[in-house]
């Protein structure tokens, strides 16, 4: 990436003495090897997840539910035998008293609201 020979790093270095002294040049330059180790330890980090997301001789496989969530099992798909098995159950069942059960609701007069009190006498 940067073609840095030796000569270079000796003047570099020398830059650095002069500009920042004999007290401040050993923090800034650990500093500075930390940075560079932490960007290294992230590039390498992003190309291997990339590689692992661009793998395309493993097949996908969908993560597994840690949990049950209730009543979602309803929500699976039924193989064929079952689904005609609901649908010969749904057509041959008696209907519901249920269904029938709010005809009469209607008939009920709803009663008068009650008027309003004045809270000052």
């Amino acid at each position: 990436m940067f073609d840095v020979g030796f000569w270079e790093l000796v003047i570099l270095f020398g830059l650095g003495l002069v500009i920042l002294g004999p007290e401040r040049l050993p923090k800034v330059a650990m500093q500075v090897g930390n940075w560079a180790g932490q960007a290294r330890r992230m590039a390498r980090t992003l190309t291997t997840q990339m590689k692992e997301e661009l793998d395309l001789n493993q097949p996908y496989t969908p993560p597994k539910p840690t949990y049950n969530r209730p009543g979602m099992d309803d929500l699976k798909p039924q193989s064929a035998e079952e689904e005609e098995e609901d649908i010969e159950n749904s057509i041959y069942e008696e209907p519901d008293d249920r269904d029938h059960a709010d005809a009469g609701a209607d008939d009920v007069e709803p009663s008068e609201p009650e008027p309003v009190k004045d809270p000052k006498p």
